[in-house]
């Protein structure tokens, strides 16, 4: 079993403290998204757990914490992009979140943090030239501290449509990724990283470039050392590659403040959220009601 943790929240930045709780008990409980009263219980003895995979933009609050995870086997996926407070509210400056990458990269190795620089998203401001130059400074600092960067441009949500209106993104036609994909593909390999796309439908194998698999079977074996039952992840959208796993986040429970993000769709929700979290419960947010199934 791989653990997800997590597409719906950052764990890694503002729950590391229940999830090392979840860790210790040995099991987690997780609302269905779809059914808000039907919870699962989640088993997280090592013995069960083939891997976990972290999805963070903020990985501070769990590097101390990491030692406790000896038994277990994880990397990281790291967003890290060169968006401004305007995008990204709630983040640190980004200087700071590249010294916490290579720190992190310093304390596993390389091909345990994956670097993601996505969404890819364009207006007035951050144009195709803004991300090239970007990128390449990203790039340059992150040499040698990982192995790959997976790149994908923005998707529209219903959920975030207004928070993005103030933006005026526009549209990334074909011409425009092919454009865009081989000025970054030539700098990523000038920087000796692999690149890739995660869940687009788009062919840009000519500028070597492939379709990425961030929840990565291959990967998981790799670093465990032996084979796992890697089956695709049939709830994810056909474009994605992922093997299947189990998450144990919860939506509306992310203070990053990005407004790019589908997993918080209600900021009042959030907080309300927020204020529910008990780091001893075994649920990320709130309690179990009697009116729960489990």
């Amino acid at each position: 079993m791989i653990i997800s943790a997590s597409r719906r929240t950052d764990i890694p930045a503002f729950y590391a403290e229940w999830f090392c709780n979840r860790i210790n008990e040995g099991f987690a409980l997780v609302r269905n998204p779809m059914n808000h009263s039907q919870i699962r219980t989640v088993p997280l003895a090592p013995e069960l757990v083939d891997c976990i995979v972290f999805w963070t933009k903020n990985p501070q609050a769990i590097i101390p914490r990491l030692d406790m995870l000896n038994k277990y086997h994880y990397y990281f996926q790291f967003t890290l992009t060169p968006y401004e407070r305007d995008i990204e509210s709630g983040l640190p400056d980004k200087t700071e979140i590249m010294d916490t990458f290579r720190k992190l990269s310093d304390k596993l190795d390389a091909r345990r943090v994956i670097w993601r620089y996505d969404p890819i998203l364009l207006n007035e401001k951050y144009t195709v030239a803004y991300h090239a130059e970007h990128f390449g400074k990203m790039a340059h600092t992150l040499k040698g501290y990982t192995e790959k960067v997976t790149i994908s441009f923005i998707d529209f949500y219903s959920k975030t449509e207004r928070a993005m209106s103030q933006l005026k993104i526009e549209e990334i036609n074909a011409a425009i990724k092919h454009t865009l994909a081989q000025q970054l593909a030539a700098i990523a390999h000038e920087n000796s990283l692999v690149i890739d796309t995660c869940a687009e439908d788009i062919d840009l194998s000519p500028y070597g470039i492939t379709h990425a698999r961030c929840i990565d079977g291959a990967l998981v074996e790799r670093i465990t050392g032996h084979p796992i039952d890697a089956k695709k992840d049939k709830s994810q959208r056909p474009e994605c590659g992922c093997a299947a796993s189990v998450d144990i986040g919860a939506y509306n429970t992310c203070r990053h403040g990005c407004l790019y993000c589908y997993a918080n769709n209600n900021q009042s929700v959030v907080l309300k959220n927020m204020e529910a979290h008990n780091k001893l419960s075994p649920l990320l947010a709130g309690e179990c009601l009697e009116t729960d199934r489990c």
